[in-house]
């Protein structure tokens, strides 16, 4: 799209793009986890998840995102050498946001869901201590 290569810098910037998308998925998850603990269903600890944490995640990539923006230009002498990773950055993170807010919610969701149904998941299921 931008009609850069694929280079060292740009698969850097992939493995930057990675890392805070998993971060913010796991906090997203462990948030959904303690609404289950308090005797939410899926969907509704889910959800709950999701507009709890929309701040904070939207935050992390923006600040990211905003950060690479004069590297993405390729401003300055040898500017074009790290431009790949910039776009990488951005480009990666404006995707990972958007499956962290909507497609993970869906797929604890749903997995969940489907864990409840079946017969023996009550007995499965990992009790949770509560912390002091």
């Amino acid at each position: 799209m931008t009609g850069t290569t694929l280079s060292v810098p740009a698969l850097t910037g992939a493995i930057m793009c990675m890392g805070i998308a998993t971060a913010n998925s796991i906090l997203l998850v462990s948030f959904a986890r303690e609404g289950l603990a308090q005797g939410l269903d899926a969907a509704a600890a889910a959800l709950d998840a999701g507009f709890t944490r929309f701040r904070p995640v939207l935050m992390t990539a923006l600040a990211m995102i905003i950060g690479m923006v004069p590297m993405a230009f390729a401003l300055g002498e040898g500017g074009e050498q790290n431009a790949p990773l910039g776009r990488a950055v951005i480009g990666g993170l404006l995707v990972a946001t958007v499956a962290t807010l909507f497609f993970v919610p869906i797929v604890f969701s749903v997995l969940h869901a489907r864990h409840d149904r079946r017969p023996d998941a009550a007995s499965e299921a990992p009790q949770l201590e509560p912390t002091a």
